[in-house]
């Protein structure tokens, strides 16, 4: 798996593997072997604590470099003199086992070279920082660290000292770095010398590295997909019958994207019968737009309907894509209802519209019910402490006692508009039900908002599942609705960014309990479920570079090396769609752990690797993924000087 991952460097000019003995060697072995890269061992030996040898509190690597951990000496109270003691005797040993496994060849000569450090694992990292440390003396031109499992944050120490990091699994929690593997026995001396005495490189190995690279077998079953579009006749072996089909994104701000995810949207609607569109929106302002679509409202062009998008970021929904598709629904309504059909609508899943939902619950219960009206102002006053809209102060405040928690006013509007719900709709049909529903669902995002607006400062995972639930739950609200209004189940398809559309229990964030929209829709309609996402390797986006910030047309750096982008770039096509459920054969390559990339509305390429990638399992995490290599910015409907002028290029990683 290891190697697979690392096939980006297959065939580079001075590629040199070194495995750490014992245990890193038959790692170290497949890796040079798959690449064809020469293999030397690097011996590093732990500075174990006594009575513990397996506990390191520092390393001893070739050439005498010693690195020891002065905190945990300082917590072990181990003296000068027992460090000099496990150094001096750990030094004999790793003369002996430098000797004993190079058979009287010199070491490989590694200036100038891009070098891959293989262990079996990490674990606290202290051979592997000896071995770091005593590297770099070596000057090498490029460092990589590659190993099978390792906890998440010992790789992302590790990414700040190093060129590349690799890890091939990162178990959440980090119990052993044993429970990775299937065989894990001790390897012997006699072991370490047969395989250093292996080649690994030259025909005697072409036999023996990978017969098809991962690249390789996507590049044989993928679809073509000019502009990100697949034949529809690819979408329909993948989508069939099923209800709801997420369609994600790996950025907020790619043209790409968007335009791909309209134009299969539109084919999911004039030919699957789909009803709906379900947005990572906010629900007021995107019933704003299906108003609009319908006919209904006052607004006369799509960017009016649009208009109700102010809130950061407002690019996300007020740009050329979704405007050209507002006007595409409009018009395919007005043909629709012109011949007493049902068209489809537009609607938002997103909880972040606290005060703009109260003012709408209080707006429909002005004209439909007064003196209920009058009873929701004074639950909901209970937020006036705050400034309009500004949810995360509400949060803060009523988290650590600064102001009023207003949770049980949020939950007895709801429950009121619960029980009238069905009263109010039967007044005038079926716009009447519709606006009841909206109403209603406003009333649900107050309650829900509340609850989300207090927790985030509680912790990540917590409010993330708070409001990936929310989008489940409405999505269930929205398909209960539709279909009382349907000549059969109402189809939705859901626009949302990978990290939503994705299933969680395939990436390292499920580990931490992170639940997603996928994953939900998943559990709740099982085979009516389609999960699709998109992935780039390099082009331009637009992002902010902070929260709130103005919009920023951005240059994206090239795909890590070990990333599912890097594998798609390597089959050299501009665009296609890869799937499971097309070929089977490619279940495995997608079925290796490699990096993601996920970009939101804001871009922060210096810290690339942290800010951007997670660990994810793309067989298991969507069903489908559609690959345009180079993508460009999104264009928002008010363009700034910053966004026209965008940022010029950097060589990265250079910087030159």
């Amino acid at each position: 798996m290891l190697a697979s991952m690392l096939s980006a460097y297959r065939g580079r000019e001075g590629l040199l593997v070194l495995g750490l003995p014992r245990g890193g060697i038959p790692v170290a072995w497949e890796v040079a072997a798959a690449l064809g890269a020469p293999l030397d061992a690097f011996v590093v030996r732990k500075l174990g604590a006594p009575g513990h040898e397996e506990f390191a509190v520092g390393a001893l690597a070739s050439g005498g470099r010693v690195v020891v951990n002065d905190d945990l000496l300082r917590a072990l109270r181990m003296s000068p003199q027992q460090l000099r003691d496990v150094a001096e005797r750990e030094g004999r040993e790793l003369i002996r086992r430098e000797a004993a496994y190079r058979g009287g060849r010199p070491p490989l000569d590694l200036a100038g070279k891009t070098v891959i450090l293989v262990d079996d694992g990490l674990a606290t990292g202290a051979s592997m920082f000896a071995a770091l440390q005593a590297l770099r003396d070596m000057e090498p031109a490029e460092i990589v660290i590659a190993v099978p499992a390792a906890p998440e944050s010992t790789c992302r120490e590790f990414a700040q000292m190093v060129d590349d990091v690799v890890c091939a699994s990162m178990p959440t929690p980090f119990l052993a770095v044993g429970e990775s593997f299937w065989d894990f026995r001790q390897v012997s001396d006699d072991e370490v010398r047969e395989l250093l005495a292996t080649p690994t490189t030259g025909l005697a190995t072409a036999t023996i590295r990978i017969a098809e690279t991962s690249a390789e077998a996507i590049d044989r079953v993928a679809v073509d997909a000019p502009r990100g579009v697949p034949p529809f006749e690819a979408l329909e072996e993948i989508i069939g019958e099923a209800r709801i089909v997420l369609i994600g994104e790996s950025s907020h701000g790619t043209h790409e994207f968007y335009e791909a995810r309209a134009e299969i949207t539109k084919w999911l609607i004039e030919t699957k019968g789909f009803c709906a569109v379900a947005a990572e929106a906010d629900w007021p302002d995107a019933y704003r737009v299906n108003r609009y679509v319908h006919g209904r409202g006052a607004d006369r062009s799509s960017e009016e309907a649009l208009a109700g998008f102010q809130r950061f970021p407002a690019w996300m929904w007020r740009n050329v894509v979704v405007r050209d598709f507002v006007d595409w629904l409009h018009d395919h309504n007005q043909r629709n209802e012109s011949v007493g059909a049902r068209g489809a609508g537009f609607y938002g899943l997103d909880l972040y519209s606290l005060h703009r939902s109260i003012q709408e619950v209080i707006g429909y219960l002005d004209d439909i019910d007064p003196r209920a009206a009058a009873r929701a102002r004074t639950r909901y006053s209970c937020f006036d402490h705050t400034s309009a809209d500004d949810g995360q102060a509400y949060g803060f405040a009523a988290a650590f006692g600064a102001g009023l928690s207003c949770e049980r006013e949020a939950i007895e509007q709801l429950v009121e508009m619960q029980k009238t719900a069905l009263e109010y709709a039967r007044r005038d049909g079926l716009i009447a039900e519709d606006e009841a529903f909206y109403a209603q669902q406003n009333a649900q995002v107050v309650s829900n908002a509340e609850h989300y607006y207090r927790s985030m400062f509680g912790g990540r995972v917590t409010s993330w599942n708070l409001r990936d639930r929310h989008m489940a739950q409405t999505l269930q609200a929205l398909l209960r609705h539709l279909d009382r209004h349907q000549d059969g189940p109402a189809r939705i398809v859901v626009w949302a960014h990978n990290s939503h559309v994705g299933d969680a229990r395939a990436t390292e964030v499920g580990g931490d309990g992170q639940l997603t929209l996928g994953q939900l829709a998943r559990e709740r309609y099982g085979d009516d479920c389609r999960l699709i996402g998109f992935t780039t390797y390099t082009g331009t986006v637009t992002a902010a570079s902070e929260w709130g910030g103005i919009a920023e047309r951005k240059f994206v750096r090239p795909a890590l090396n070990g990333s599912v982008e890097e594998l798609f770039h390597e089959t050299e096509r501009p665009e296609f769609l890869v799937s499971p459920l097309i070929s089977h054969a490619a279940t495995e390559p997608l079925d290796t752990v490699r990096l993601g990339r996920a970009i939101g509305v804001i871009y922060q390429p210096a810290t690339e690797r942290q800010s951007h990638y997670y660990h994810v399992r793309p067989s298991e995490q969507f069903d489908a993924l559609i690959h345009i290599d180079r993508t460009r910015a999104l264009e928002p409907l008010e363009i700034t000087s910053h966004w026209e002028t965008g940022e010029t290029p950097d060589t990265y990683p250079t910087g030159l």
